[in-house]
Order: structure tokens, then sequence, then C-alpha cells
């Protein structure tokens, strides 16, 4: 809805939290820009954030378990991914498979 030109703000958009904007600026945000995003696969991590950040972690539940997360920037890259460990091992690749059993993961990405 959009204020009609009597109203004292004319042109604002009124109420867009509830025509489904916020839910798509939460996919946008989780799965684009911060990049954990699900697949068949498993969980990928790909982030696209802007080179001034030099961290940010995040908790995402997915397939019955919690992802803890941790991305840290050190080269102000904007993105790719050097390194990245779960559980503490090292592992190729940006998708974190889910292992039978498991229903903790901690995630630490380097980017770079």
């Amino acid at each position: 809805m959009i204020a009609g030109k009597d109203a004292p703000k004319h042109g604002e958009a009124k109420n867009s939290w509830l025509t489904g904007t916020a839910a798509w600026t939460f996919v946008n945000v989780s799965q684009y820009i911060l990049g954990i995003r699900p697949s068949f696969d498993g969980l990928e991590i790909d982030p696209c954030i802007c080179s001034e950040m030099d961290s940010f972690t995040a908790t995402r539940k997915y397939r019955g378990a919690t992802y803890h997360i941790t991305v840290n920037n050190p080269n102000h890259v904007e993105k790719g991914i050097k390194k990245m460990r779960v559980n503490g091992k090292e592992i190729q690749g940006s998708c974190i498979k889910a292992v039978e059993g498991i229903t903790e993961y901690y995630v630490e990405v380097i980017m770079g």
C-alpha cells in the first residue's frame, strides 16, 4: 500500500512487512550476501560481502543440526574462500555434508 496524495508523507510505502518483502529480504541477505545456502548435498557457505567487513557470525539450523558459523575476512576480499574447517577439520570445497549422528557443527571460514 502506498500513501496517497492527501497523506502527510505522500508516496510512502505502508505495511511492506505484510507483503513478503521481509521474507525475501531475509533470503537475499542470509543466502546470497552471507552465503549460507541450503542445497541437496548439504549446507553451502559462499559469502559475497563488502570488502570492509572483517568478519561475521551466524547460527543456522538445517536438517536437524545446528551450524555455528564464523567467517573471517583478513584480506578484505568480497568473495572467495581460502580455507574452511568443520569441527576442527579442514574440508575442500564450500559444501558441508551432513554426517549422521552429528547435531552440532562448528564452522570456521577464512575468505581470501
